[in-house]
């Protein structure tokens, strides 16, 4: 007789959660919330401290941040090498606890002269952090679930991390002239240790989630060489046009951001206030991305697919650009950062993570490691010197804008390849997968 299986519930029906899998979501849930709470405090303080020095310096910044990549890229190598993933997470964001603590107490004792180094040192650290940790996170979930999973539940993580990031920016908004920005930043170093509890338990709920011979050696080193990540991006197609994916995205972010700077520069005369304004952008962002996410990513992605969800945010783009070329105001330049950004969160973000879950195991730690880190800042380099140079030849906001039109129209026909390449992919593991 068969057995007679329950309803689902209203929850289930609206999330597409079932019931397996939820000890696991919420385990992942409090592991990226952590993250990106933590990020968002430290957010409107890195911005705030990059534009101290005028934005002339940031390049400088970036440049900075790029060659701490390049230092940390193969250390994480090794470690991959050699340890398992749960000491991987651990040994990871435990360096970074470490030396955040440093900075910290350097950012309280030090005085008025020094507070513009250790301020930079801190805007490198947040754009190390922020890249580092979060690839990694993703890395462990595409470890965990399968692409059908993903489709359903990367975007419910997405919006654990958005709400993470709501908070976050709420909290700096709220705090930062009561409390000051050290206490802040000391806040983060629990929220991250918090993050390394939560790993640990994501660990041992994933067991309940195996299917017979999936994930078999998940508990097992990667192995593989220290620079095979950076290697097989050059091999790949794939990997190589989800490599410039992220190459485009960085320079458009960079050319957002520094206008972002000037906008607050030419604005917001008090450092509060351009904290503030920082913070209130992530605000907006958030609060419209947590709503997109929990009615709407899942039920786009599983609707219209990867390729259609991943070419969103380009063509969002060259939209903004285009209406920046038009009108380079504060408010259409806070529209289109807010409605790019959404898109990310919400949907490309998300599609993007899927399209690693056809790639293989060392691939999604190495190689997308390499991508999110090395990659993106180099991003940011070659937007950073290029805004930089553009700056200097007389252009305005506006004509620096019209570069981003091409650029994103490019970007989206990237994206329809690797869209159409990804499900090539599943259907070509599909066919190969025994009876």
């Amino acid at each position: 007789m068969r057995e007679r299986q329950e309803p689902p519930t209203i929850v289930q029906r609206l999330t597409g959660v079932r019931p397996e899998e939820a000890p696991t979501l919420a385990w992942s849930l409090l592991y990226i919330g952590s993250l990106f709470l933590a990020y968002y405090v430290l957010r409107p303080i890195r911005d705030e401290l990059g534009v101290a020095g005028g934005v002339s310096n940031l390049p400088w910044l970036f440049t900075g941040a790029l060659l701490a990549m390049l230092l940390l890229n193969p250390l994480f190598g090794y470690v991959v090498r050699h340890f398992t993933r749960e000491r991987v997470i651990s040994i990871s964001y435990r360096f970074f606890t470490a030396t955040l603590v440093v900075i910290t107490l350097l950012l309280a004792t030090s005085g008025e002269g020094q507070q513009m180094w250790v301020g930079r040192a801190l805007f490198i650290w947040v754009s190390v952090f922020n890249l580092f940790v979060v690839s990694v996170f993703w890395s462990f979930i595409q470890d965990i679930f399968d692409t059908g999973q993903g489709r359903r539940l990367f975007g419910i993580l997405a919006a654990g991390a958005t709400l993470g990031g709501l908070l976050g920016s709420a909290l700096t908004t709220m705090l930062v002239e009561h409390v000051g920005r050290t206490w802040l930043i000391a806040a983060c170093v629990i929220l991250i240790e918090m993050a390394v509890l939560a790993s640990r338990k994501l660990s041992h709920a994933s067991a309940s989630l195996r299917n017979e011979g999936q994930n078999d050696d998940a508990e097992e080193p990667i192995g593989g060489g220290v620079f095979a990540g950076m290697i097989q991006v050059f091999r790949s197609p794939y990997l190589f046009g989800l490599a410039c994916f992220i190459l485009i995205y960085s320079i458009t972010s960079t050319f957002l951001y520094f206008q972002q700077a000037s906008y607050a520069e030419a604005n917001f005369p008090t450092r509060e206030a351009k904290t503030a304004f920082f913070a209130n952008i992530d605000l907006w962002v958030h609060s419209i991305t947590l709503f997109v996410q929990i009615f709407l990513t899942g039920r786009l992605m599983a609707g219209l697919g990867v390729l259609v969800t991943l070419c969103a945010l380009p063509l969002v783009s060259a939209v903004g650009f285009a209406a920046l070329t038009a009108n380079p105001t504060v408010g259409v330049f806070v529209v289109a950062q807010v409605a790019r950004r959404v898109t990310n969160f919400a949907l490309a973000r998300p599609a993007r993570e899927v399209l690693f879950t056809s790639s293989a195991r060392e691939d999604r730690y190495k190689a997308k490691n390499f991508i999110d880190t090395v990659v993106y800042r180099g991003g940011d380099q070659v937007g950073s010197w290029s805004y930089a140079g553009l700056m200097a030849i007389g252009l305005c906001i506006g004509q620096i804008a019209v570069v981003g039109v091409p650029l994103s129209l490019a970007w989206l026909c990237l994206g329809f390849w690797l869209g159409r390449t990804h499900n090539q992919q599943k259907i070509a593991q599909a066919n190969s997968a025994p009876a």
